[in-house]
């Protein structure tokens, strides 16, 4: 279960640690979603009416909203998200690998990380956006079915379909980040050394990825009916634990999958010795 659970336990552990990195991704994330166009679907949806146009999937599904100020947060979210990324995967790493939880060598890593936070950062935006426009598109044509019920299901199975591809695409190269920076590899290499580090522990990840998915789900669907403020001071909350849980998990499988030893484990249980 530690592939479930064990970045929740760190988390929580070690929240004042980690959790100023993730404000900052966490806001602009929170501003750059389409509260109308989440709220109206989701309205229709559940009122019986379970049809809309491509745009109107398409703008509840992303996190890009498509205006200028949207725009604006969502780069604002790309950029703080990597940034964040490159400064506290190597902290939580040298935490887990020596057993100390402190701030230093932080921006030490930055020249040699931030690339690789950048690229890994835009894959998995693109992988989230094409598959936005794909499951808009696959429910614009399920809309022109003529049967309410048929309809309801035939939309409750893409949903579900689609979000178990979208779920095992994200383990694809979920270990690369720390694969690159742990060992020093080329893109490359470190891709392939992730992917087959992946082989025993994927569907584990695509279990503690369902949980996640569905926790996100449920929550975005029970604020959507609040006034906007609270569903972004909602959205915010939970963006702050969906960052964290992203990023330590990288860590928390790293060291799982290469077997490592993980001395921010050791240096507390000799502590109660």
């Amino acid at each position: 279960m530690r592939t479930v659970f064990g970045s929740w336990k760190y988390i929580f552990k070690n929240i004042w640690f980690v959790l100023p990195f993730a404000l900052v991704p966490a806001l602009f994330l929170a501003l750059s979603l389409n509260y109308t166009a989440i709220r109206s679907l989701l309205s229709d949806f559940f009122s019986g009416v379970p049809r809309a146009g491509f745009l109107d999937y398409l703008n509840a599904f992303s996190v890009i909203r498509f205006d200028l100020l949207g725009i604006v947060y969502a780069v604002c979210a790309y950029v703080a998200f990597s940034l964040c990324m490159a400064l506290l995967l190597p902290l939580v790493e040298k935490h887990m690998r020596l057993g100390k939880r402190t701030l230093s060598g932080a921006y030490s890593h930055m020249g040699s990380l931030l690339v690789s936070a950048f690229a890994v950062t835009i894959l998995y935006l693109l992988f989230y956006e094409v598959w936005a426009v794909v499951l808009s598109s696959v429910l614009f044509a399920v809309a022109s079915v003529g049967n309410v019920i048929a309809v309801y299901l035939l939309d409750s199975l893409v949903f579900l379909v689609f979000s178990f591809i979208l779920l095992y695409l994200a383990t694809v190269c979920y270990l690369l980040f720390p694969c690159k920076q742990v060992t020093g590899f080329g893109t490359y290499n470190a891709l392939m050394y992730s992917y087959r580090l992946m082989s025993g522990l994927r569907w584990r990840l695509v279990f503690a990825f369902t949980i996640l998915f569905v926790i996100m789900g449920g929550v975005v669907v029970g604020v959507s009916y609040l006034g906007e403020l609270a569903f972004r001071l909602s959205a915010l909350v939970l963006f702050v634990f969906l960052f964290l849980d992203f990023t330590v998990r990288m860590e928390t499988v790293y060291f799982e999958a290469d077997k490592l030893d993980r001395e921010d484990i050791l240096h507390s249980y000799r502590e109660l010795l």
